[in-house]
């Protein structure tokens, strides 16, 4: 009871600083733009962006243009998770099959997802499809790297004992191996939260994919730059919405994991 005690006086104080912060922000793009220092016709005023967020969050076709984005960021997401932790245990598990897999690796990894969108589009076309592999590719690498980390960090005194006492190979993969890859994992999905939603954001922009990121291109294109405003909040919201529901729910799987219950005391 204490420390939760502690835990909520401490986020008191942080969550009025963090609001403290953004309306200063608003204020000053405000004020900048009410006396002309920024020029009114490519910076509307803060109170203008807003209205106009307003009002397009209590329309439908906002939501239906998110819901095209999230298609997209979570199909592609979950289809890079599916892939690459598998293969990442594998690596993790094997030096042999990490050292001949580690030049093709190296290769692939510092390869711009963006750079493949002209060879996807020629592909498979300016659809869902394309949105979905260049999300996979992306968080693949990230997806990848955490298990083969969690893997090979897993105790050898814990493994020694494992197989002393009998275990097999899918109990020792269960009960050692898993249980220290997990933070790992669970640490590449947050992070390749974001990649994912960058990558779609991305995609609709430049491919014109039905999403967010076309609807703040065909705002702009209008000469709509209140609207456009309004839609890249909508975008900055979507992101501190998924990565704060994949930090709430690290916490709540991996409460049982020591760097957990040291955060929540602290």
């Amino acid at each position: 009871m204490a420390s939760l005690a502690r835990v909520s006086a401490g986020r008191g104080p942080d969550l009025g600083l963090k609001v403290a912060g953004i309306a200063v922000a608003l204020l000053l793009v405000e004020l900048f733009t009410r006396s002309g220092l920024l020029p009114e016709r490519w910076f509307p005023p803060a109170g203008e962006i807003y209205a106009e967020f307003f009002r397009l969050a209590g329309g439908r076709p906002l939501w239906v243009e998110i819901g095209r984005t999230l298609l997209g960021w979570a199909t592609g997401l979950g289809l890079g998770a599916v892939l690459a932790v598998p293969v990442g245990m594998v690596l993790g598990s094997s030096r042999t099959a990490f050292r001949l897999a580690r030049v093709v690796i190296e290769f692939c990894r510092p390869v711009p997802p963006v750079a493949l969108i002209p060879l996807t589009v020629l592909v498979y076309g300016t659809g869902l499809t394309t949105k979905v592999f260049l999300v996979a590719f992306a968080v693949f690498w990230p997806m990848l790297f955490q298990t083969i980390y969690g893997v090979q960090d897993v105790d050898p005194v814990a493994t020694d004992t494992a197989r002393a006492y009998g275990l097999g190979t899918f109990a020792r993969f269960r009960t050692v191996v898993l249980p220290s890859a997990t933070p790992y994992i669970a640490t590449g999905l947050r992070i390749s939260s974001s990649i994912a939603l960058i990558l779609t954001i991305t995609e609709e922009l430049v491919v014109g994919t039905p999403g967010l990121g076309r609807a703040i291109i065909v705002a702009q294109s209008a000469g709509g730059t209140t609207r456009m405003y309004a839609l890249i909040i909508a975008t900055g919201l979507l992101g501190w919405v998924l990565n704060a529901a994949f930090g709430a729910l690290e916490r709540r799987v991996l409460s049982w994991h020591p760097a957990q219950r040291q955060e929540v005391a602290r």
